[in-house]
């Protein structure tokens, strides 16, 4: 494994800290507003230095074409939601330095408290770092919009995701730029991305199981991920947040091959998703975030026949060039095939949102069997009378929040199931035993339900509120027997409405 060799024997003796004063000559120190001073060693720099991970793209002349764009680290972290929350600005770019980072930590971590017993090597340590450094390369622009809101439309049927796109993107940045890294680290730190998505491998006959757990857990959840971008996403919206990663982390320990906590600590492991599930009730799906999220995918929708835009993700070396100024992009366009989506950019900049009208929550009893409400169950709950609404008038989002991936405790074990959440603790440092802890053994003051399934109702044009608003309470009549909105839509928002 030469490559290997010759970029990291110099980091070949750490301490506790997983660093040593002699290895930080030869790293590249970086400062970052969460985690104070961070330290890249030469490998990984040959990954940050390319422009596939800056996002940096050369201008072209006219025609115009997806790649004229100049970018810079200009892939937002939250998308949208800077439209709200000012502050929320911060790049995937600051989030992969911080997962890189903190998958380091975690690693020598476990390697100074358990060396000899797990048999942690340097090139375990590599790979868990880089793993975290590109964990999210191939997001799209606007966070997950583009997988989720923008593609499926394009594309029918599209299960296309960001993790699979990381994943070719490491291979073409190692191709493009001619990296020297061994082919099995590779391999691994591919595996290490999908490890918590749906391509995740399910060989559990994988040597030191645990490491594939530091990045993307897919049998807890608990991961550097989650770490790193709850208390980075807290600090840029201004949010207080009490989860103390840094807890978990200098009292983990690993047991029969998986990532433990100690049961004192159940608490903070509660905190980690509770925090999660209430950034995604309060930020990531703020009404008014996700009504400039739904303008834009109708804006990328709308330009796709002339920009190609779906067609990116076919090659990853058009892909990478895709980032967050393609709005731009549409909105100088001086072409009229690009009008209505210029037309819906302009509306956002002037702050024309499409119109909250109301929201649900699914009742518990349909979560099970719920299916994702359309502007067409909407349209169809219209009484005659009035203005007559089109599936064109009206948006709809469904949006599902859990406190781990799904409807289970996720403190508790729930025997084989690869898709719910399996936290297992120890009692003490003294002690063999790892367990789960059931419902009926926490604190009564935590929710008794895991899941959240929110239906949220946009009118496009502010003087169809009120008959949007009307129809969608019809709507719910006819599928509950009641209205399961909290309050109807404020007479004075449908009175302005309709004086347009």
């Amino acid at each position: 494994m030469g490559a290997y060799c010759k970029d990291y024997q110099m980091f070949d003796n750490y301490n506790y800290m997983g660093r040593s004063s002699q290895d930080l000559r030869f790293s590249k120190h970086l400062y970052d507003n969460v985690h104070g001073n961070i330290y890249v060693d030469p490998l990984f720099l040959k990954f940050i230095d390319t422009e596939q991970f800056q996002r940096q793209v050369v201008l072209f002349k006219p025609p115009i074409s997806v790649s004229n764009l100049v970018l810079l680290r200009d892939l937002k972290q939250l998308g949208t939601t800077h439209m709200v929350y000012p502050g929320a600005v911060h790049s995937r770019f600051e989030h992969s330095l911080g997962v890189y980072w903190l998958a380091g930590e975690a690693v020598h971590k476990l390697k100074a408290h358990q060396g000899s017993e797990l048999d942690i090597d340097n090139f375990d340590v590599q790979t868990v770092k880089l793993a975290g450094l590109l964990h999210d390369i191939g997001h799209g622009p606007f966070s997950h919009l583009f997988e989720r809101e923008f593609l499926p439309r394009v594309i029918r049927g599209s299960k296309w995701s960001h993790e699979q796109m990381s994943v070719e993107m490491v291979d073409y940045i190692v191709d493009e730029h001619n990296i020297e890294i061994e082919s099995d680290t590779v391999k691994r730190v591919k595996e290490m991305i999908l490890a918590g998505s749906d391509f995740a491998s399910k060989n559990s006959a994988r040597e030191k199981q645990f490491l594939y757990d530091i990045v993307a857990n897919g049998r807890t959840g608990i991961d550097v991920d989650k770490f790193d971008y709850i208390v980075r996403d807290c600090r840029a919206c201004g949010l207080g947040c009490n989860f103390q990663f840094q807890r978990l982390m200098e009292t983990m320990r690993v047991m029969d091959d998986e990532i433990c906590y100690r049961a004192k600590d159940y608490l903070t492991v509660h905190k980690l998703f509770a925090t999660r599930a209430d950034l995604y009730r309060t930020v990531y799906t703020h009404s008014k975030v996700k009504a400039v999220e739904l303008m834009i995918a109708d804006a990328l929708v709308q330009a796709n026949d002339y920009l190609e835009i779906a067609s990116h993700i076919q090659d990853p070396s058009q892909y990478w060039k895709l980032d967050d100024t393609i709005i731009k992009t549409i909105e100088t366009a001086p072409v009229q095939e690009l009008k209505e989506s210029k037309d819906l950019i302009l509306r956002i900049r002037r702050r024309d949102l499409y119109q909250f009208c109301n929201e649900y929550s699914v009742p518990k009893d349909n979560l099970e069997n719920f299916k994702d409400v359309t502007a067409q169950d909407i349209v169809c709950s219209q009484k005659n009378g009035g203005k007559t609404l089109r599936e064109e008038d009206v948006a709809v989002s469904n949006i599902r929040i859990d406190l781990s991936r799904g409807s289970n405790n996720p403190l508790a074990c729930y025997a084989a199931s690869y898709s719910c959440l399996n936290s297992k603790l120890f009692q003490d440092y003294d002690s063999d035993e790892k367990f789960p802890i059931s419902d009926d053994k926490i604190s009564h003051l935590l929710p008794t339900s895991y899941q959240d399934m929110i239906v949220r109702v946009y009118s496009k044009k502010a003087e169809l509120v009120g008959v949007v608003s009307e129809a969608f309470e019809n709507f719910q009549l006819k599928t509950y027997g009641i209205k399961a909105q909290v309050h109807a839509t404020p007479q004075k928002k449908r009175r302005r409405a309709s004086n347009i």
